[in-house]
């Protein structure tokens, strides 16, 4: 694959109230929405296509203890360039957010240094925010 060019990725997840989905991702996250239906909406997510459906949640959720934090499983969510993470976590305590994790930072001084948050969607679905201190480092071991 190229690296020349990133490419879109296109994630579904389920929501059990539109409404909800569209004042979370479209006021609290600030993404513009795109093609919707009674029971989808699909948002830019940064350039990437994460569509909210209406259904049923199928799996429990899961954890995985990293760094002392019960981090959630499955979760997704964007790598961010530092200051937009910052004006992220701001824009959701501003928005009354409660953390799953709240925002910290990891291996300050090593290899992959970064900051990250947790947070859950009104529907359960856990979002992850990460910014690196050089994003070359993202797979950095």
């Amino acid at each position: 694959m190229s690296t020349d060019v990133r490419p879109c990725f296109h994630l579904a997840v389920p929501v059990d109230d539109l409404a909800a989905a569209r004042r979370f991702y479209g006021d609290v996250l600030g993404l513009p929405e795109g093609r919707s239906s009674a029971s989808w909406v699909d948002w830019n997510f940064h350039g990437h296509q994460v569509v909210t459906h209406v259904a049923p949640r199928t799996t429990p959720p899961a954890h995985n203890p990293v760094d002392g934090h019960d981090v959630p499983v499955p979760h997704f969510g964007l790598v961010l360039p530092v200051p937009a993470f910052h004006e992220l976590a701001e824009r959701l305590r501003a928005a009354g957010t409660r953390f799953v994790i709240e925002p910290y930072q990891r291996f300050a001084g090593e290899p992959g240094e970064q900051w990250t948050m947790f947070l859950t969607d009104p529907a359960g679905n856990k979002l992850e925010f990460k910014a690196f201190a050089d994003e070359s480092q993202i797979f950095a071991r």
